[in-house]
């Protein structure tokens, strides 16, 4: 069933930060939990190891919904080292797409409408956009504050690219927004490696030798802070071995997928994001779920075969409670929900239930064989 959601589509995105949160994210009521928590999460305790990803949380209101839901683990919209804009209006519409979006599917364009349906997927175009560091980091500070007990905040940070810049400028202003990220006090940072910049398809994490001196500076950077990297979908094995290598190295943690890019045009088959560079948007929701599973059950067998430590976030079309149990089958250590968290905020609460009685069943045919 579809709520309304935590980030109102209709309305731009200043109106958002400004207004939001919305539908029952803002009812002020609190998810109550009970007992210790017990899952461990890059040494933080939570009471179960779900939560939104980089996108949704765009600031302290947002991660204040999120907590009060009982999303544990709530990553705050990436930010930079400096005020960069958004995409204009409209950032999120709806995708008209039947089944998987398989790679022949990416080559061609999605119709996107303000339909909202189930199973749901979307297309968001936001740009990264962020504020200033002596603005996000007031608020990154207040959103830390609204985690419960079996709680925690992740700060997302990034570089930008610049005009005339070259690569050791590039990798030091990620080290930049790694530095001005600590001082928030976030117990978990994440970098947000897949997000259209520089390298193969316009994202960071395909170039890994970018992607490896990022880590490192930022491991130069912020010590023995956990770092996640955030990645997107890699078509090619070998290229996804060469990332877990990266990550023994330097990280605790791997998060993806982002989404997957395709055309999106209006009914008219015309660019239906305004504005340069918008042709082509990001796709997220059910229909890339087969995607984020793919590379979780990769990254596992990678993990297994190699005797690696790090920790796999899975992300990508979790929309309802099965969707978590699923990728924990595939071997992810925590999962991630951006669109169906957005229209759903009981989707934290539906999973603890459908795992409350999942080890009742457990526990009860445990003792009737006694």
């Amino acid at each position: 069933m579809l709520h309304v959601p935590l980030y109102d589509p209709a309305r731009s995105y200043q109106e958002n930060y400004d207004n939001g949160t919305y539908g029952d994210f803002s009812d002020g009521k609190t998810y109550p939990q009970e007992g210790e928590p017990t899952y461990d999460f890059l040494g933080q305790k939570v009471f179960l190891p779900f939560g939104i990803p980089a996108g949704p949380i765009i600031n302290s209101n947002f991660a204040k919904g999120a907590f009060d839901k009982g999303f544990d683990i709530v990553v705050y919209k990436t930010i930079r080292s400096d005020y960069y804009p958004s995409h204009p209006f409209p950032n999120i519409l709806s995708v008209d797409i039947k089944g998987d979006l398989t790679p022949d599917k990416m080559s061609g364009n999605l119709v996107a409408n303000k339909n909202y349906y189930e199973p749901l997927s979307i297309t968001n175009s936001f740009g990264v956009p962020s504020r200033t560091p002596d603005a996000w980091q007031k608020d990154v500070k207040k959103a830390i504050g609204f985690a419960g007990v079996g709680q925690v905040l992740i700060l997302s940070f990034m570089g930008t690219v610049k005009e005339n810049q070259t690569q050791e400028e590039f990798i030091n202003d990620y080290a930049l927004a790694a530095k001005l990220s600590l001082e928030t006090g976030a117990k978990i940072l994440e970098t947000n490696l897949s997000c259209p910049n520089i390298g193969d398809e316009g994202l960071v994490c395909y170039n890994l030798e970018v992607t490896e001196k990022i880590c490192y500076a930022i491991k130069n950077v912020i010590g023995n802070t956990p770092l996640i990297i955030k990645v997107g979908y890699y078509k090619k094995d070998q290229q996804l071995e060469k990332l877990a290598e990266i990550a023994e190295k330097y990280v605790q943690g791997i998060s993806g997928i982002n989404t997957l890019q395709v055309g999106i045009v209006n009914s008219r088959g015309e660019q239906a994001l305004p504005g340069k560079n918008r042709q082509r948007s990001g796709v997220c929701g059910a229909t890339i779920k087969w995607a984020g599973l793919e590379t979780v059950q990769k990254l596992m067998s990678i993990r297994k075969k190699r005797n690696y430590s790090f920790s796999i976030e899975g992300v990508g079309g979790a929309t309802l409670p099965e969707d978590y149990f699923e990728y924990l089958k595939a071997g992810a250590d925590s999962v991630m929900s951006a669109t169906g968290a957005m229209w759903n905020p009981y989707l934290a609460q539906e999973i603890k239930e459908s795992e409350e009685k999942a080890m009742g069943i457990i526990n009860n045919w445990s003792t009737s064989r006694i």
